[in-house]
């Protein structure tokens, strides 16, 4: 089956399953749609059916029951999600909906046709935040919209940073974090750490990599949002996830490409799904 088609202007979806983690998802999230306009769908991955049977109430015992608990998760979202739009002053549609299976699963689903998907690092205790924490790694490989991993409260009026490669897919990175950064209207950085230069590929078919590299970023970027303010970052130590997520601590984002290997989502985004200081989107 073909890949859903990217709709950037499409909904945001959120995965919620009551953890704090998730809850800062939720709240990044209404946050998103009311300051760019578009409707909130808040995902419940219902993963009790996975491995029981037993679902229904407790004989005599109103509101027991994992279907109960499920709708009661669900509605905490909800209303979390709704206080943050009111406080904002916004009008978001919000909806939600509970899906039964594991959390990476559901959640692909869900994400077909949005504009971005977002999730919390981990989930609530030690099993669920496993399955949580591997569904942030499977997503980052499969999720058909970009992906969002919130891992802090954001910072309204931070740039947006942005990870450039020598990979080809490094211009979705800077359309990505253009079209974030004119979305919030706020800074766009643009980092680049240095490679090998002695091991670099020369000749009419080589890739851009160093200063060369960097200033087409900047120069796509700017034509992309000429309103926002574009800083290209040349760097040179390394390693390079580790000079790149120090470079990125203080913006509100950090935009990265995936690069799939094997289900891999490269060393570089799982070193920031795994320490970045400020929360990670990865583009498809």
């Amino acid at each position: 089956m073909p890949a859903p088609a990217r709709n950037p202007g499409g909904p945001v979806a959120v995965g919620y399953d009551g953890s704090e983690p998730s809850q800062l998802a939720v709240r990044w999230a209404a946050g998103h749609a009311a300051a760019t306009n578009r409707t909130l769908k808040i995902v419940h991955a219902w993963v009790w059916p996975v491995f029981t049977k037993n679902l229904g109430p407790v004989k005599g015992v109103e509101g027991s029951g994992l279907r109960h608990a499920a709708e009661a998760t669900l509605q905490e979202g909800l209303d979390l999600a709704r206080s943050v739009t009111a406080g904002l002053k916004a009008t978001v549609v919000i909806d939600g909906v509970i899906e039964p299976g594991l959390p990476a699963q559901v959640l692909r689903f869900a994400a077909e046709g949005a504009g971005v998907l977002a999730v919390g690092h981990r989930g609530m205790g030690r099993f669920l935040g496993q399955l949580v924490g591997s569904a942030c790694l499977d997503l980052a490989v499969h999720s058909p919209c970009p992906l969002m991993v919130v891992r802090y409260p954001g910072r309204p009026g931070q740039p947006i940073a942005a990870g450039i490669d020598e990979k080809p897919r490094h211009t979705k990175v800077v359309a990505e974090a253009a079209r974030m950064a004119a979305g919030l209207n706020v800074p766009l950085q643009l980092i680049h750490v240095a490679g090998d230069q002695h091991q670099a590929q020369h000749g009419r078919h080589a890739p851009l990599h160093g200063k060369e590299l960097l200033d087409q970023a900047v120069e796509l970027a700017r034509s992309l949002a000429p309103d926002v303010p574009v800083e290209g970052i040349l760097l040179e130590s390394h390693p390079v996830a580790k000079e790149l997520l120090a470079a990125a601590a203080q913006a509100d984002v950090l935009v990265l490409g995936a690069h799939h290997r094997e289900g891999h989502p490269g060393s570089t985004v799982s070193s920031a799904l795994e320490r970045a200081l400020c929360n990670v989107l990865i583009t498809r």
